[in-house]
């Protein structure tokens, strides 16, 4: 498959225009950017100080189980648009605020009083959200505490890495109701584990604990402690690395590996090619020779 360079050149000019600035400071708090109502199903907030660039996107609907309805996904489509076009940001975690539960799925008591068309535009809704936060030029993380079913794992396996804590459920039970994963569940999870076994946790529907979400290479992490803390700890590993770099290498990665490997090599060198005349890389260059810590820019 051929890739024609001017068009990688000019995503890839984009990213580099787009690419965020160094953030400075001390001290941890949260500042909520929208959606500052208490009662707010889906909240997006940004770390300060230390932790500057990391963004947060809260699911806090307790009485439904954080399930996926009209109101939710409209506050969560409007946290994907802020973080895609905010050039501060570095990395994104995604979490609850409802003890127990990542996710649970689709509002099935909103779904009864949907038509067939509704239903299948309310699924195309999701299927396009899941991979609005896909793409995201950011690192994603989803922390899983508690569980993740049916369209909350789709959820989970729109982002980059998962980390799962000790009271994590995740599977996909839709042919439990007879339907199947209709966002992105039955293309994202074989993609991750494998043909043969994504077809045997979708066929019988099976819910897995967080330690066998790991073994199969389900969630990067089990953590006998809280998936949150573990998925702080990945994305201030990333804060120190240099912005323009990462994005690039997200989408050599993302891009790359839906194609054959030849055109896959060819991307990555036009990525690379991206990040050659950026003052972080100089920079980079100068802290290993000064045997310091790289103060990077975004630029």
């Amino acid at each position: 498959m051929f890739v024609p360079r001017v068009t990688l050149v000019s995503r890839q000019a984009v990213l580099a225009k787009s690419a965020p600035r160094a953030f400075m400071g001390t001290g941890r708090v949260l500042r909520q950017l929208h959606s500052t109502t208490t009662d707010a199903e889906c909240s997006h907030e940004r770390l300060t100080g230390a932790d500057a660039g990391i963004s947060i996107i809260n699911f806090n609907r307790p009485k439904a189980k954080n399930a996926l309805g009209r109101n939710f996904m409209k506050e969560f489509n409007q946290a994907l648009q802020e973080l895609r076009f905010d050039e501060d940001v570095r990395c994104v975690i995604v979490k609850s605020s409802v003890a127990g539960v990542f996710c649970a799925g689709a509002d099935l008591k909103e779904r009864t009083t949907m038509t067939p068309i509704e239903v299948a535009a309310f699924v195309h809704s999701l299927r396009t959200a899941f991979g609005n936060l896909e793409s995201l030029p950011v690192p994603t993380i989803a922390a899983l505490d508690g569980a993740a079913l049916g369209g909350g794992l789709e959820v989970a396996l729109s982002t980059d890495i998962r980390v799962a804590g000790v009271g994590a459920k995740l599977g996909l039970p839709e042919t439990k109701l007879a339907i199947i994963p209709g966002a992105g569940g039955t293309q994202r999870l074989p993609r991750l584990i494998g043909i043969p076994r994504a077809k045997e946790l979708i066929f019988t529907a099976r819910v897995l604990k967080s330690v066998e979400a790991e073994r199969i290479g389900l969630v990067n992490y089990a953590v006998e402690g809280s998936a949150y803390d573990k998925a702080l700890e990945i994305a201030r590993s990333i804060l120190t690395k240099g912005p323009v770099a990462i994005k690039a290498a997200k989408l050599a990665i993302d891009r790359g590996t839906q194609v054959d490997i030849s055109s896959g090599l060819a991307f990555e060198q036009t990525c690379y090619a991206q990040v050659i005349p950026t003052e972080d890389r100089l920079e980079g260059l100068r802290a290993f020779k000064e045997k310091r810590e790289p103060v990077y820019k975004g630029r």
